[in-house]
């Protein structure tokens, strides 16, 4: 699965994929959204993957696109620009559609199409010194990559309005207190509390946590009663999975709960 511009490891349960361009403070660009895809599609399917983290080579999590690359596309026909943008929208979607949780690692710093790749995490690590910045208006471009309704499902209009109109650095100790950022940790150590994390997550119930991946990604943008339908729908077929008769059982015995001997298997497909 590795590339040159992503590269994969395993921590037991836990996929680890790196952005590996660190010459550029790990720009991204077409290859790299499709090697994303081939890797978020390849580990929904893999039953020895339990969670996914992304984080990024030397020290620094993603500067966004490569403007060497972007300045050529002005050469391009519209259809031909729309389709590099959809790969990066099709990598998004990705994230956002997997079965498994996924954890972003942010050292540094995660600019424009990088804060898009954040924020597309279900739950994002920062050390307290890095920076997340919309910064295309400095370069008289506009946000892609979904930036502005990921941004939205956590901060409010006027946060998110300054961010794009001013391209301004925010902290991650701000978007912390916005609720963007769930958990701030040193420098240095925001990779290996993602892992932390991803392992504990990796270890639960994993049909119901596909289940509650699938409500948390709509519950900003599903009216109530759409929402307590897909709950309801939730509800009745965790009711008969061997998943909630272990841990029911679990819970009434006192002791911990044996999940990993009821994993479905390759049979995964994507919360889309």
């Amino acid at each position: 699965m590795n590339t040159d511009v992503l590269l994969a490891r395993n921590e037991g349960p836990v996929l680890v994929l790196t952005i590996n361009n660190p010459s550029t403070r790990n720009s991204i660009g077409p290859e790299f959204f499709q090697a994303a895809s081939n890797a978020m599609r390849a580990a929904a399917e893999d039953p020895g993957v339990g969670a996914i983290v992304f984080t990024g080579a030397g020290g620094f999590f993603c500067s966004g696109g490569n403007l060497h690359q972007l300045a050529t596309t002005r050469d391009l026909d519209t259809e031909t620009r729309y389709a590099r943008i959809g790969l990066l929208h099709r990598m998004i979607l990705d994230i956002r559609a997997c079965p498994k949780p996924v954890i972003t690692a942010v050292e540094g710093g995660a600019a424009g199409a990088g804060l898009s790749l954040a924020l597309a995490g279900d739950l994002l690590v920062a050390a307290r010194n890095a920076f997340f910045s919309a910064a295309y208006i400095k370069a008289g471009l506009t946000p892609d990559g979904g930036l502005t309704a990921l941004l939205a499902e956590s901060v409010p209009r006027q946060a998110l309005t300054h961010m794009c109109l001013t391209g301004a650095r925010v902290g991650a100790e701000r978007l912390h207190a916005l609720g963007a950022v769930t958990s701030l940790v040193d420098a240095g150590q925001a990779e290996a509390e993602a892992i932390e994390l991803a392992n504990q997550l990796a270890r639960g119930p994993e049909r119901a946590t596909g289940r509650i991946l699938g409500l948390c990604r709509t519950a900003h943008t599903q009216n109530l009663e759409e929402q307590l339908d897909d709950e309801a729908r939730s509800m009745v077929a965790s009711m008969v999975d061997p998943e909630a008769a272990e841990g029911i059982a679990a819970v009434l015995e006192r002791r911990d709960a044996r999940f990993a001997a009821l994993r479905s298997g390759p049979e995964q497909e994507f919360t889309r």
